[in-house]
């Protein structure tokens, strides 16, 4: 009786002490995860190294070949037998300094246009949208209209829009004149709402029907599950498709120069009247690119954090 009791207390201190080890080696290796400290493993080390290394050639093939591709460019403009006036008649130092005062000038009623413009879309935009995806038999009269407009809008070209809005209405003779601006923005607005809500019913309709039914049970009305829920929640998924919109809709804006309203592009169009050289539409290019770019790279980012997003199952 005294051996197994003895026995049995060695068991059970061996069973102790092995608990303990284990528990002080989780401890340490906590410490040391915590701590960053782990230390890796030999195939960890080597992998870490191949792609370091496929890293940098990839970096370099890519600074290489643009390189070449750039040199390639900038040999066959300069071999080319007519490269000379063309340079002098579309890249001339002299008429870009000239012409870049009135040109930005001229973009600040672009910028106002764009303004008002992005505002009108949007809630024209949202209102046909939501028309679209609604499901009342009241509203039927509502969504008929909505789908012919935006089928006939996303079939009108732009210019063409211009010119109806542009001398359409002033020819109607009910508002007074009414300036070019006002004009451009409008034909802006009715083109682009069609595009923007489309993009937004696609948005909302990609809304999981599980998200409208746990809003409901919450005891929020169709109007607010609307409101609070399936608009953000769509305007997150097409968000990179609005961003375009938006970038589209800014270079357009230079249209309305077609209905006599002096922005950037008839700025320009008005230097090269008075000096016979191209370069000013070269200088109103410049301008618009330089506009577009910070949405440009916002849109890019914004694209690849949803990306990374998805790829890591919402933990961004």
């Amino acid at each position: 009786m005294t051996v197994l009791n003895g026995s049995t207390t060695d068991s059970a201190s061996n069973e102790s002490n092995k608990l303990l080890t284990n528990a002080s080696s989780l401890s340490s290796a906590n410490t040391a995860l915590d701590e960053g400290t782990c230390a890796l493993s030999n195939i960890e080390l080597e992998r870490r190294a191949i792609r370091k290394k496929q890293n940098l050639k990839s970096v370099l093939t890519s600074i290489i070949s643009t390189l070449v591709l750039l040199g390639v460019c900038i040999a066959a403009l300069a071999m080319s037998p007519g490269w000379p006036r063309v340079r002098e008649t579309f890249f001339s130092g002299k008429y870009f300094m000239l012409s870049l005062p009135s040109v930005l000038q001229g973009l600040m009623l672009n910028l106002q246009v764009l303004v008002f413009a992005v505002i009108g879309v949007a809630i024209l935009g949202t209102l046909i949208a939501v028309i679209r995806t609604s499901v009342s038999p009241m509203l039927f009269p509502l969504r008929a209209i909505a789908q012919f407009y935006t089928t006939i809008m996303r079939g009108i070209p732009m210019l063409v829009v211009l010119y109806l809005i542009g001398f359409g209405i002033p020819g109607l003779q009910l508002f007074g004149r009414i300036p070019p601006a006002v004009l451009g923005t409008i034909a802006i607005v009715m083109s682009y709402s069609a595009y923007v809500g489309e993009v937004l019913r696609a948005g909302f309709e990609d809304v999981h029907p599980s998200m409208r039914a746990s809003a409901r049970s919450l005891g929020l009305t169709s109007g607010q599950t609307v409101r609070l829920v399936v608009i953000p929640l769509g305007l997150r998924k097409v968000a990179p498709a609005l961003m375009n919109d938006f970038i589209s809709m800014q270079k357009d804006a230079g249209l309305i120069s077609v209905l006599g309203a002096v922005d950037a592009v008839r700025a320009a169009q008005i230097s090269v009247a008075t000096s016979y050289n191209f370069t000013p539409y070269v200088v109103a290019s410049v301008v618009f690119i330089a506009l577009s770019i910070p949405f440009i790279v916002l849109n890019d980012w914004y694209t690849a954090r949803l990306r990374k997003r998805e790829l890591n199952g919402g933990t961004v």
